[in-house]
């Protein structure tokens, strides 16, 4: 799959995604002085309103994608000039060490499949007793839009393109991710899941949707436009058959630990 993004339409459809950050940032407590890292900044949406918290802090921006830090600099630096900080990096992997007060992450770990190894590098990032507060996709997270994208994946046109498929993202349960993270060397571990289901105005709206978002990784697959449109198009028959119509099945996993002194 490829790692890059579209990511000015991601910064237009991104509506959900930064609703559900806005409740996570609403628990996360600040005095505003912190260092913060955001894990998958994305273009930045959540990190402005992350950086108005900070006003004698500052934030680390890091994100697998240079399409997206590109966006997120455009929409940050005007503003925040000397407390915004950017790095391109792989998560499991990231290249700094016990610098962070505070990791907060939203709608970013599920398109990493190695867990351990993330919540491992997550720890090394953080200063003795720093906080992880994140969500992403957990359990049931989409099951049935996939289930939809998997029947027209079989279908004789586009069946070729989706042999040796296999899925690019880590849906857990919290039971499963409270034992990574305490194993990562993490300690008060919170988590849970929550459901988020996200019903969409009309068909074109969660076409769009499902381009930028959901079926990023299996529009990859397709050589053509044209492929690509027309496998979106079944998808989103499908859903707009189900039951609620034009509606995804979100399911966040909530995260929160804080590492030892």
């Amino acid at each position: 799959m490829t790692r890059e993004w579209n990511a000015a339409d991601y910064h237009r459809v991104s509506t959900p995604q930064a609703a559900w950050g806005r409740r996570v940032l609403a628990r996360l407590d600040l005095d505003g002085a912190e260092t913060v890292v955001d894990a998958g900044c994305g273009t930045g949406k959540l990190t402005f309103e992350l950086l108005e918290r900070l006003p004698r802090g500052r934030v680390i921006c890091l994100d697998r994608s240079g399409n997206m830090l590109r966006v997120a600099r455009e929409h940050l630096v005007s503003t925040f000039p000397d407390r915004v900080h950017f790095a391109q990096a792989d998560l499991t992997r990231v290249p700094l060490a016990e610098c962070a007060d505070v990791v907060f992450s939203t709608a970013t770990f599920h398109w990493v499949l190695d867990h351990p190894a993330l919540f491992r590098a997550l720890h090394d990032v953080l200063k003795p007793h720093g906080r992880l507060v994140a969500q992403c996709g957990g359990a049931g997270n989409l099951d049935c839009v996939h289930e939809h994208a998997a029947r027209v994946m079989e279908n004789a046109r586009f069946e070729p393109y989706f042999r040796n498929w296999t899925r690019p993202w880590e849906f857990a349960d919290a039971a499963t991710t409270a034992t990574r993270l305490a194993e990562a060397g993490f300690i008060d571990v919170d988590t849970s899941l929550e459901q988020a289901p996200t019903t969409f105005a009309d068909a074109r709206a969660l076409g769009a949707f499902l381009t930028t978002v959901v079926l990023r990784p299996h529009l990859a697959r397709l050589s053509e436009a044209v492929l690509q449109e027309a496998f979106v198009e079944q998808v989103v028959e499908l859903s707009a058959a189900g039951t609620p119509a034009l509606t995804l099945d979100y399911v966040r996993l909530n995260i929160a630990c804080r590492k030892r002194l």
